[in-house]
């Protein structure tokens, strides 16, 4: 089943498997979740769910209501959690929550035990009371009341337990609150009276008898139950079996108390609560700064051990001090006996051999082997104690369970209420309002909190030294001024260890533990902005994986196996430390730009082929190395090497900034065409002989096509015929080239070479494997199926080019298949999905620059406006690019039918003049193309407008015999403009004359038709 988990012990929650925080919207459906938790896995009708949520305030259409919030919930579950809406049936005769992950649940699972430290465990999984923001609703109070009874139960039987094994006094003192808040329920009283008394405390219980006594007389007129008046004869009496037993000489805790809020770590705290009881050595490792002391004392603080829970604080020891056995003597406050001749470990485990109790080892770092001895041997030796260990690196023994204790969640970006989500905003929050009373995390502060969040990788305790700076500087200030971190980030709190007070002294901590071949390693890592992979560290780094797992071990190295290959990171804190550090930077610079260079040479030749997907991840992963590189040496040869995969990415702007780097005579005849492709692309004019000398520099090259085929999108088609390789050898070009080919033939509406050059591209691109270039040869086989009326299969073939561009991430691509099935959604009459997808490939085409794409998206935006009778819409869409394409020299190729387009827009809006005069226009900017195909929307454009009902009547019958003759069919949007003017000029002029006209006009060639006006 999908991994949510739901809490009901407390305020509703539901959480992802990883612990991240479900969002579920409106009042109304978290009172439709709750309601369905109250009777999970059983169907709750319609009917029961209308009347709990709305009950007498019904809305209209109670049903459609409800509907609506199961489909908000199902979608909220579904963001989090792909798959989750599943878990939200309709089953007559309604809905069924399934549900096998809800702490109530595990709570009552955990409360069949009396074992103490489950029932620790189940207690532990309250926020607060049952359902507590929908106590009011009724539909919960049941389960509510419930649960309540179960948790006093359970507080119940854990009391007579730790009374069980010794724990009178903390027990007394812990049942004091709850016995006021349940001044009647006789057991609490029970064992309330047995810890006092056993904790020597006879006058105190027999206190609380005669006050229970008095309550249940005043208030309900009854005695207390026989159960409580035997026990307390007992008392009276003296009973030897209700006195503790002897007391252990290690009976007290020792953790510190707990001063602020943990935030962030419910979930960490509550699942480290429940491996305590069942693993002997738990070791939390993580970088300094993460907040693996405070953790471990936050989960074992509800340990339940009869000789307790004790910190023992190494910190203090030098480095490779032996004397840890006699660090925790001292904290256990077990004496030296005169005359002994036991060593310290000795004593140690002579003393703890038959008890009951966990230790918690704080910062073994630095001290590493004589603790992993100590703690082997109390092990072997104390097989009741158990050790909780915090640690930059592991212990190393056999049964060690590492625990990981990651950075707080970052937020994704600065929208306010993602950034509330996200733990480390709100640690940082939480410590910055300490500071300067008036913070708030809100819109305003919003986007700087997750800026340094994310600068700071979210450990708490950089986010914590930050927080100490806004009363000075404010959140932005701090965030500008994180290029200075460890003069930035210190505290003068006098409470704070030395080694903690600057994030300076946090991270030398551990770099001062490391030998100097290892200090060298870790530093030259700091030169991978993004991290590496396991080779590229051995090649830059001079170094080998025995030596990069040591670091990893010891947290300095964060070893990141979530994508298709390992990699090697740095925290950001971490690497800016090490770059100070760095004493061969150059020798080490110069190996990475070289490595990488090498690597973007590899790719320019795999993107082209069967594993283009596999290289397209490998240098998105990159990229930041990359970036680098391009800084650092690689110069003009890496971008070069490079251009080819940002254009698939449509990272234009990026390519150009690269690209104008100078280089050597060969990298710049190599750069040449790559930098007036990208030029055209952008929308820049670039003169024809630079474009020819340009190609000329690599002729027949992959470059020389791209800048080739960059022309096409400036409608200048004899140039781009004119430079497009011919002499070609290599099959990818030459499939490149046929799809050239084919755009040029789709513009000039040769159908029988677009049908020759698109297939043969597909196929040969399909040879080679190359999954861009099928894409864009299937791009103009599915422009040739709907130039011949082919609808159907043309949405078919690019909805198939959709779902390829989408899965390599090809955005540019993306944007043109968007634009095409908006197009053509527009042609067969489905306007509201028509402007869907436009948009889409609007918003697209603005994120990726590219004019080209706009144009077609926003084309297909004024037509369906047009169409769907938004006439003043349509004409803002379609001016703007009518003026764009009459700027352009020569005039855009999409010219003709967007003037087309605007001229039924104004006809339609009641200006006929003025929309002959657009339709001319568009006539005779195809006849200057010398593309017929483009002449008949303007013929039958100008028979709409036109005020000569015989005049219209020859235009359309020599638009159709031009149809007819291109084999170019009207589409079904087209012939609703047709048949519009069809209707009006047979009702004008009778159908027999109306009929002849139009024969009269089938003779007549396109120029002849338009010379009729």
């Amino acid at each position: 089943m999908t991994a949510v988990q739901f809490g009901v012990l407390g305020p509703l929650a539901v959480t992802t498997d990883a612990g991240e925080p479900v969002v579920v919207p409106g009042t109304k459906v978290r009172a439709l979740l709750a309601d369905l938790l109250t009777n999970r896995n059983q169907v709750v009708s319609a009917d029961r769910l209308i009347d709990d949520l709305w009950g007498d305030d019904s809305p209209a259409n109670p049903a459609g209501a409800l509907q609506v919030r199961v489909s908000q919930l199902r979608k909220a579950l579904n963001d989090a959690e792909p798959g989750a809406r599943e878990l939200v049936e309709s089953r007559p005769p309604g809905y069924l929550l399934r549900a096998d992950n809800v702490d109530a649940d595990r709570f009552v699972e955990l409360t069949r035990s009396t074992d103490a430290d489950r029932l620790t465990a189940a207690l532990a999984l309250w926020r607060g009371d049952a359902y507590a923001d929908l106590a009011d609703a009724e539909f919960v109070r049941a389960e509510a009341t419930r649960l309540a009874e179960q948790r006093l139960a359970a507080h119940e039987r854990l009391a007579e337990a730790r009374v069980a094994r010794g724990e009178h006094d903390m027990v007394a003192a812990d049942l004091a609150e709850l016995v006021a808040r349940h001044p009647l329920r006789e057991g609490l009283r029970a064992v309330q009276l047995r810890a006092l008394y056993a904790a020597g405390r006879q006058s105190e219980a027999l206190d609380s008898y005669a006050d229970l006594r008095d309550r249940l007389a005043e208030e309900l007129g009854l005695d207390p139950g026989p159960e409580l008046v035997a026990l307390h004869r007992r008392i009276l009496e003296q009973d030897a079996e209700l006195s503790a037993p002897p007391k252990a000489a290690i009976i007290r805790n020792s953790l510190p108390a707990q001063l602020d809020e943990l935030v962030g770590r419910a979930e960490a705290v509550t699942e480290l609560r429940g491996l305590l009881p069942r693993q002997r050595l738990v070791t939390l490792v993580g970088p300094g700064g993460v907040g693996k002391t405070r953790l471990a004392t936050e989960a074992a603080r509800t340990r339940s051990c009869p000789d307790g829970v004790h910190l023992v604080e190494l910190a203090p020891l030098p480095a490779g001090d032996p004397r840890i056995a006699e660090q925790v003597l001292g904290v256990l406050d077990v004496r030296e006996a005169a005359g002994t001749t036991l060593s310290a470990t000795d004593r140690l485990v002579a003393a703890l051999r038959h008890r009951h109790l966990l230790l918690v080892l704080d910062n073994c770092e630095h001290v590493v082997e004589p603790v992993a001895a100590l703690v082997a041997r109390l092990l072997r030796d104390a097989p009741e104690v158990s050790v909780l260990a915090t640690s930059r690196e592991p212990l190393g023994l056999t049964g060690e369970l590492l625990w990981e204790v990651p950075p707080l969640s970052l937020p994704e970006d600065g929208d306010v209420d993602t950034v509330r989500r996200s733990a480390a905003a709100r640690l940082f929050a939480a410590r910055a309002a300490a500071q300067q009373r008036g913070f708030r995390l809100d819109e305003r502060t919003a986007p700087a909190v997750a800026q340094l969040c994310r600068r700071l990788d979210g450990l708490p305790l950089a986010l914590e030294l930050a927080a100490t700076r806004v009363r000075a500087l404010g959140v932005r200030g701090v965030v500008d001024r994180l290029d200075d971190r460890f003069r930035l980030l210190s505290t003068a709190q006098r409470d704070v260890p030395p080694r903690q007070r600057t994030l300076t002294a946090v991270i030398a901590w551990s770099w001062d533990l490391l030998d100097d071949p290892d200090q060298t390693v870790l530093a030259r890592l700091a030169v991978f902005p993004d991290g590496c992979t396991p080779e590229a560290a051995e090649q830059v780094c001079r170094t080998d994986l025995d030596a990069l797992a040591r670091l990893v071990d010891r947290s300095l190295v964060v070893l990141d196996d979530s994508g298709a290959a390992p990699r090697y990171r740095l925290l950001e804190s971490v690497a800016a430390f090490c770059l100070e550090r760095l004493t061969d930077t150059d020798e080490v610079r110069r190996r990475h730009a070289a490595y990488y260079t090498e690597l973007a040479e590899r790719a320019d030749h795999g993107l082209r082929g069967a594993d283009q997907q596999r290289w397209l991840a490998l240098l998105d992963a990159e990229l930041a190395n990359l970036r680098s590189a391009l800084v650092h040496g690689g110069g003009l040869r890496l971008a070069v090497a490079l251009s080819w995969y940002w254009f698939l990415r449509g990272r234009l702007t990026e390519a150009r900034r690269a690209l104008a780097q100078p280089g050597d005579p060969e990298q710049e005849a190599r750069a040449a065409p790559w930098r007036v492709g990208f030029a055209l692309m952008q929308g820049e004019a670039v003169a024809p002989d630079d474009v020819r000398a340009a190609v000329a520099a690599v002729p027949n090259s992959h470059a020389a096509w791209f800048a080739a085929n960059a022309v096409i999108e400036h409608s200048d088609l004899a140039l781009a015929s004119e430079v497009l390789p011919t002499a070609v050898d290599d099959p990818w070009i030459e499939a490149a080239v046929l799809s050239s080919l084919a755009h040029i033939a789709h513009a000039n509406g040769d159908q029988t070479t677009l049908e020759r050059t698109a297939t043969r591209s597909a196929a040969l691109f399909a040879d080679i494997g190359d999954r861009w270039g099928r894409l864009r040869a299937t791009e103009w086989v599915g422009g040739l199926a709907d130039m011949r009326g082919e609808h159907e299969r043309a949405i078919a073939l690019h909805r198939e080019g959709l779902r390829w561009a989408e899965e390599l991430a090809l955005w540019p691509q993306v944007c043109a298949e968007l634009s095409w099935l908006a197009w053509l959604a527009v042609q067969t009459r489905d306007y509201a999905q028509a402007r869907q997808l436009a948009e889409r490939a609007y918003s697209l085409a603005v994120e990726q620059a590219a004019p080209g794409a706009l144009v077609f998206a926003e084309m297909s935006l004024g037509m369906a406006a047009r169409r769907d009778g938004k006439l003043d819409l349509a004409v803002t869409h379609l001016t703007r690019l009518v003026d764009l394409g009459r700027g352009e020299d020569p005039p855009a190729l999409y010219l003709p039918m967007v003037l087309v387009e605007l001229g039924h827009a104004v006809e339609q809006g009641g200006d006929p003049d003025g929309a002959l005069a657009l339709h001319v226009e568009a006539f005779e900017a195809a006849e200057a193309m010398a593309t017929m195909r483009d002449a008949i929307g303007p013929l039958e454009g100008m028979a709409a407008a036109v005020r000569s009902p015989e005049v219209a009547a020859r235009l359309l019958g020599a638009a159709a015999a031009a149809r007819l003759a291109t084999q170019s069919p009207a589409a079904p949007a087209e012939r609703d403009d047709t048949d519009r003017v069809t209707a009006r000029l047979r009702a004008e002029l009778g159908p027999e004359h109306f009929d002849a006209l139009l024969a009269e006009g089938a003779q007549l060639s396109p120029g002849e038709a338009r010379a009729q006006l």
